[in-house]
């Protein structure tokens, strides 16, 4: 039996009487790759908020890896095996590609100890660089991180959030901004994760998520329209007048 990884119920948050999420309910098992999909406004970031605890639910629960999380700060939550890569990205632009992931595998040491302590350790260096060369920026371990181009530093920062081996990634807008190269070297990524750590990923780019993930959750107004696969989605007569405005 495949084991649940994430549990939602009833999963709702007001912001001064208005309901921007609204009773939603996601069930996620190991090693699934979910899509969160909806019109602007319908309440995606707020759940990823409400899942990582940047935002208290207003009523509702969370259950990661069977235990209880709602309430719990986010570095409690990432402690226990949850990571997260948003829209902005978190990256420390005067250090290297290196030391920012050396960094992201000891997030609650301060960062002059870590490096001090582990910039010589052969057994993290190689840990880190092979994760560097897992995403291909082992050319550029020297490097600012602010000196990348916006394409590699979304790559750095898909990287962070792999670090410690997250049992759950949520990924939001991975592939905002970039050309259409940079878009394609993050799906190659992306694809090679699968079934590898439980994704959830907000994207607006449609036909990437149909070709990435094997379960979507359409979102509106704040509740949960339609689940199925890509197939059953676009096929939805619901989803294509709300989402892809399509009548037939």
């Amino acid at each position: 039996m495949t084991e649940t990884v994430l549990e939602t119920v009833g999963l709702t948050k007001e912001f001064d009487g208005f309901v921007a999420v609204n009773d939603v309910d996601l069930e996620l098992t190991q090693g699934e790759f979910r899509g969160l999909i909806g019109p602007n406004g319908a309440g995606k970031t707020t759940v990823f908020n409400l899942i990582s605890g940047l935002a208290e639910p207003s009523s509702g629960s969370v259950r990661f890896n069977g235990k209880e999380i709602t309430g719990l700060d986010p570095h409690e939550i990432t402690s226990r095996g949850m990571a997260l890569s948003f829209q902005i990205t978190s990256i420390f632009p005067e250090l290297t590609v290196r030391e920012n992931v050396l960094g992201a595998l000891h997030s609650g040491e301060a960062l002059s100890n870590l490096l001090s302590r582990y910039g010589t350790d052969e057994t993290k260096l190689d840990r880190v660089d092979g994760l560097l060369a897992q995403v291909d920026l082992d050319v550029h371990v020297e490097k600012q991180a602010g000196e990348l181009s916006h394409g590699d530093r979304k790559v750095l920062e898909l990287a962070l959030a792999l670090a410690n081996d997250p049992d759950l990634l949520l990924l939001d807008e991975p592939t905002a901004g970039l050309s259409a190269s940079e878009t394609d070297t993050i799906k190659r990524l992306l694809a090679e994760l699968r079934g590898t750590v439980t994704i959830i990923l907000i994207e607006h780019d449609v036909d990437l998520v149909m070709e990435l993930v094997e379960r979507i959750t359409v979102l509106h107004n704040g509740q949960v329209l339609a689940e199925g696969t890509p197939d059953q989605i676009q096929a939805d007569e619901r989803v294509r007048k709300i989402y892809f405005r399509r009548d037939h």
